[in-house]
């Protein structure tokens, strides 16, 4: 097998394609680098053993471990699993690509994997996975109408920028990839700030004008392989059978798309109208009288619309009926409805702890997600029976979708420290469900209430093109008018500008212009459904649910880590166990404390920053005596920290007996008079600095030490030495002429360190 290899500058960075070195035996076998991330796209085209009624294109996209030199973490399975939802998604935006150049007349199922060998993290593989593809479908005998050419596009301070790396898109203001062939845009999918329609369309058009270069490298590529395309088979569906079809069919054709437009789900008029024709045609093939009627059918539909009558009645701009309530469900921490026509979604929203955010393991690392959007369309939506099970690839991009379309609204976990999870359940479906689930997230979102900085609304555009000149953009579309129509284009936002953006056609024909008029459209249809909305719920609650866990978040010292968490974690176990409240610290410091009651986070709050509080001379606390010893009381002051008050601070008057003065429990209002060289914490029950002052100038003996005279006696310089109590509680004699007793004399610090360990503050 000959090798092939060629590269170009892209972004700065090499884009190398080569083949002839792996997958011989494929149709087509690409390998693709860019940096230090590669992949291999293949792509094989196998007769078709049954007609399915549909273009069988499967497109697999896997992301192996080992690409990013890692080991699966679970201790049992090593071995990759289902795809991520990352991986789906990803196989889907390639399949969007590709889909729309494939030959109505090509018969084979196509199947495309794309596997990741090699990432380095700055350099994404999706992108350079799609222009693979691209090459391994123009390098195969499969007949296809490229090569496409995909490329992500950056926007900062009004400069675009092309494939920026991993890094630089964490100071973008928008994710925008497109892929576009020579004369057209065929897919785009897009996430932005809030980003206004007309910078969006300038991306668009950077993106088409630097997409000239790969699909001209492609297209060089392809040549010096060579290889020859299959031969394309003659169509089967002749005008004559048409005529004879259409005949058939006759005044039903009419009644029969005003049924279809009634509802999305299986048309059993529409079915039993095939059948009556497949017997009465009987000399033809029954697949190429189906053809022949659903030729006919989106013919007459498309003719109705460029005319100007919608099989529904509307016209070009009209949204259908909007119905919308929040608080539906009792128990949860949020729930919205959002209706447009037929198509009906339930969203309800849950708030949980950070511990409940979602890793994710990929080769490039691991991440977490706060904010998770779920999708589901179960098959009564419709009106059908059919499988309920795991999410279909469907569903999962439609949850992405409406995910990101809400994530640049959703508050930094500093001002909301919530993991939020948004599932929509589709009740009815007929046309942009994903839509309806981005409404009705914003309303269940306030409704639970999440200060979200912005409402964001959402309308899918349709358009019907016979010529660059006369087509027709269609505002809120339904199920047929997404099935025969050439465009399936969905835009979401806030007053602000635009959050997301999708694009998917079945026309080659998509102009600037008609793109530009789509968009401008599109402004003016989620205005009118903002507008809707908040007449709904017109900003986010300002309580959450009873039902809802309480959060706050304690920002502690990295140093002071330690002390919150205690030897052998005995600190913040005691936390948790005397306020009935959960305690995360992070690596950063930040504490979260969590649970279902204010009071129990109330005080474990309380007691954390206690601990972390740094203790100020002169600050007054209400303090619990936690032990009595001869020379005073030990007071805790905050949690964790308490100091002594001597019995010479407990009264003004003599005290013999700190037991006379207080008990172990009681409150006591204590002042707190210095911070040793130790640290340690002497506390005083009076409240008058002053006496601090007296007590000193009345004739105590200097360092630190602390005395007191007994009933009776007198002492001074050259009186009788009188029984003395130091602060360790030790009693002493001192002789007449000096201070020191003639045994080694041991500062109070020390005395209180070797003789009563457990005294240590």
């Amino acid at each position: 097998m000959k090798k092939i290899e060629k590269e170009i500058e892209l972004g700065g960075r090499k884009l190398t394609l080569s083949t002839g070195l792996l997958a011989e035996q494929a149709s087509g076998a690409v390998l693709a680098r860019y940096g230090e991330t590669v992949v291999l796209a293949t792509v094989v085209g196998a007769p078709l053993k049954v007609d399915l009624g549909y273009f069988p294109l499967t497109v697999d996209y896997m992301e192996k471990l080992y690409a990013g030199g890692r080991i699966k973490g679970s201790r049992w399975v090593k071995r990759e699993g289902r795809p991520s939802d990352d991986e789906i998604l990803s196989a889907r935006l390639i399949d969007r690509t590709i889909r729309p150049l494939f030959p109505s007349t090509y018969k084979k199922e196509v199947q495309v994997i794309i596997t990741v060998l090699s990432v380095d993290i700055e350099n994404d593989p999706m992108i350079l996975s799609a222009i693979a593809a691209s090459a391994a479908l123009s390098v195969s005998n499969i007949p296809w109408m490229g090569p496409t050419a995909t490329l992500r596009v950056g926007l900062k301070e009004g400069t675009y920028f092309v494939n920026p790396v991993v890094s630089e898109m964490a100071f973008s203001d928008m994710d925008l990839v497109v892929s576009a062939t020579d004369k057209a845009v065929v897919m785009i999918e897009a996430g932005a700030n809030e980003v206004p329609e007309k910078d969006i369309l300038g991306g668009i058009e950077f993106a088409k004008k630097e997409a000239d270069k790969v699909l001209k490298f492609i297209n060089d590529f392809a040549a010096e392989v060579g290889k020859k395309k299959e031969v394309l088979p003659a169509e089967e569906i002749t005008t004559e059978l048409k005529s004879k079809v259409k005949k058939l069919i006759g005044e039903k054709l009419d009644d029969l798309i005003k049924d279809w437009a009634g509802h999305e789900g299986e048309q059993v008029e529409y079915n039993e109208a095939k059948k009556a024709l497949i017997e009465e045609l009987e000399e033809t093939k029954p697949e190429v009288v189906v053809g022949a009627f659903d030729a006919i059918m989106r013919d007459r539909v498309r003719e109705l619309i460029l005319a100007g009558k919608r099989p529904d009645g509307r016209k070009h701009t009209e949204i259908r009926k909007l119905f919308g309530q929040v608080g539906i469900l009792p128990r949860t921490h949020g729930s919205a409805i959002f209706q447009r026509g037929q198509t009906q979604v339930l969203t309800i929203t849950t708030l949980g702890t950070p511990a409940m955010e979602q890793l994710i393991e990929s080769a490039e690392g691991e991440e977490s997600k706060r904010y998770i959007h779920h999708y589901a369309m179960p098959p009564f939506s419709s009106g059908e029976a059919g499988r309920v099970g795991s999410p279909s690839r469907r569903e999962i991009g439609h949850g992405a979708l409406a995910e990101r379309a809400l994530e640049p609204v959703i508050p930094t976990s500093d001002k909301f420290p919530y993991t939020i999870r948004v599932v929509s359940e589709v009740m009815s479906s007929n046309g942009s469900t994903s839509m309806a689930s981005t409404c009705g997230s914003t309303l269940s979102l306030m409704d639970a209430g999440v200060p979200i900085t912005s409402p964001v609304s959402g309308i899918a555009m349709g358009l019907i093109i016979d010529t660059p000149k006369k087509y027709a953009v269609l505002s809120d579309i339904i199920g047929m008018e997404d099935h025969l129509g050439d465009m399936d284009f969905k835009v979401t936002g806030t007053k602000k500008g635009v959050t997301a953006m999708q694009l998917d056609v079945k026309t080659l024909n998509l102009t600037p212009a008609i793109l530009k008029d789509a968009i401008s459209q599109a402004k003016v249809a989620r205005e009118t459904i903002l507008k809707f909305m908040l007449e709904t719920l017109g900003e986010p609650r300002t309580k959450i649910s009873n039902f809802a866990p309480k959060i706050k978040v304690v920002k502690i010292p990295v140093e002071k880590i330690g002390e919150v968490i205690g030897p052998g974690g005995k600190m913040i176990k005691k936390i948790i166990a005397e306020s009935g409240a959960q305690v995360e610290v992070e690596d950063d410091g930040s504490a979260n404390i969590s649970g279902m009651d204010s009071d129990s986070v109330d005080k474990a709050v309380a007691m954390v920053e206690g601990l972390i509080k740094e203790v100020v001379a002169g600050e007054i606390y209400e303090g619990e005596v936690k032990r009595i010893q001869p020379f005073g009381a030990f007071v805790e002051i905050l949690p964790g920290k308490d100091g002594l008050v001597h019995v010479s601070d407990m009264k003004e008057d003599f005290v013999k007996d700190p037991n006379e003065v207080v008990q172990i429990g009681d409150k006591v209002q204590v002042r707190v008079k210095e911070i040793d060289d130790l640290g340690r914490i002497n506390l005083s029950m009076l409240m008058d600095p002053a006496h601090d002052k007296e007590k000193k100038q009345g004739g105590g003996f200097g360092g630190g030490e602390r005395h007191y005279e007994r009933p009776g006696q007198s002492f001074g310089r050259g009186g009788s030495a009188p029984r003395r109590y130091d602060r360790g509680g030790g009693e002493r004699r001192f002789g007449s002429d000096n201070r020191r007793s003639s045994g080694p004399h041991f500062p109070t610090s020390r005395f209180l360190d070797d003789k009563k360990k457990d005294f240590s503050r």
